[in-house]
């Protein structure tokens, strides 16, 4: 398709994306070398858009932006301020910076390879192949700016409890270890309410308090590797090779206790899970390639399955939620895009295509860009891409002019 292309150098239309996402890890750009200059492109082709309808009346898309830079598989993603954090099999950890993309810096070489990552408050916390937790500070004082400041469980915890034999447990390995330690990969993170939950191949789901970062809970949570953790309205849920989700919740001071199991299909392992902001719909996905959705009760003592959809030919492998638009990424390398429709059943909006291997993890912008959201993607092909996602259903005939706009004007890197 023929198109006009001006080269401008005006003010950068996603700037207000940055500057307004969430404030996690509130640092400045204090590198040595001087920032990539940024160029916006203006596309005059009205016909030439970021998404498109085709025949079937879904979306497709296209990619803004190609990150390359690891050395292994992406794994996990996460925002962090001004940055979107990217983390590999290969054991790196790199800092994006916003809204123009440059790589800023590196951080955790050497250290296992990283299967999930958090951030809360000035801090990272990473999870390791190797059983460990590490915490990692934002610092706007040193060059190294992401600074290494605590491993979990920690040291103080450690001899806390190394002593006492019933501190010990039977790990599946046929050894003991303190039962404040993992025994296998931790596979994913959650934070909420000032505590920190680890879940684990080892089959446990670990509770920490993020003030002192000591181990406050093991809970033997399922009979197979959990897969994938969420934590919102006082209620944890955990996603796990057994075909089930789990939803945990604790009173006061109290234990977590279980509140209730999401039964997904027999011998399918669900690999992830999302749940809505008011913790009504669940969704999970499963290695069939079938997402599953159950909506809870007003006081979330109990879910009913809602609706099974047939997302992908190979299995789900992330999810994540931006209101009422859902995304799915698969081992067919594939990222489906669906939108919450009455009674939380989903409708099929559009399928992206662009990676050259599985879609591990999934990660939306914080904030509007254009009647859309920023939608940035990690794959096993060792790439990130990022996408532009309308907030609008198959059904809707066309956009708005501001809309329109919007889409023709955007940075490439």
């Amino acid at each position: 398709m023929d198109r006009a292309i001006s080269e401008t150098q005006p003010s950068n239309p996603l700037s207000s994306a940055a500057t307004s996402s969430s404030s996690m890890c509130s640092t400045s750009s204090e590198a040595g070398d001087s920032p990539v200059t940024s160029l916006r492109f203006e596309l005059q082709d009205d016909r030439y858009q970021l998404s498109c309808r085709t025949a079937s009346g879904s979306y497709s898309y296209r990619s803004l932006a190609v990150l390359s830079g690891h050395i292994g598989s992406v794994s996990c993603l996460a925002l962090c301020g001004e940055f979107i954090l990217s983390a590999s099999q290969g054991k790196d950890i790199i800092v994006w910076q916003q809204p123009d993309l440059r790589l800023f810096t590196k951080f955790g070489q050497g250290d296992g390879s990283v299967k999930a990552l958090v951030t809360v408050g000035n801090k990272v916390f990473t999870a390791h192949q190797d059983s460990r937790i590490r915490v990692w500070k934002v610092s706007r004082r040193s060059e190294n700016i992401f600074r290494l400041v605590d491993t979990l469980p920690t040291t103080k915890d450690y001899l806390g409890k190394f002593m006492k034999q019933s501190n010990y447990v039977q790990t599946r390995r046929h050894h003991k270890k303190l039962w404040i330690e993992h025994a296998d990969s931790i596979s994913c993170l959650a934070v909420h309410n000032g505590l920190i939950y680890s879940g684990s191949w080892d089959k446990t789901l670990k509770v920490w308090r993020l003030s002192n970062l000591k181990c406050l809970e093991s809970i033997n949570a399922h009979d197979d590797a959990i897969n994938g953790l969420v934590a919102i309205k006082g209620t944890v849920y955990s996603a796990s090779a057994d075909g089930k989700i789990k939803a945990w919740g604790k009173v006061g001071k109290s234990s977590h206790s279980l509140k209730g199991i999401l039964e997904g299909h027999k011998d399918v392992s669900i690999n992830s899970v999302v749940v809505s902001e008011d913790g009504r719909w669940v969704y999970g996905g499963g290695s069939d390639g079938f997402v599953m959705g159950w909506e809870g009760s007003g006081n979330l003592s109990s879910w009913k399955a809602i609706c099974e959809t047939k997302a992908h030919r190979m299995a789900v492998l992330c999810m994540c939620l931006m209101g009422e638009i859902l995304c799915s990424g698969s081992a067919d390398k594939s990222i489906g895009i669906w939108k919450r429709e009455i009674y939380g059943k989903l409708s099929k909006v559009g399928v992206i295509s662009g990676h050259e291997g599985p879609v591990k993890c999934l990660q939306p912008s914080a904030s509007n860009v254009g009647g859309g959201f920023l939608l940035y993607s990690g794959s096993l092909d060792k790439s990130i891409r990022v996408w532009w996602v309308p907030n609008h259903s198959a059904n809707r005939d066309d956009t708005s002019p501001t809309e329109n706009t919007a889409r023709k004007s955007i940075v490439l890197c």
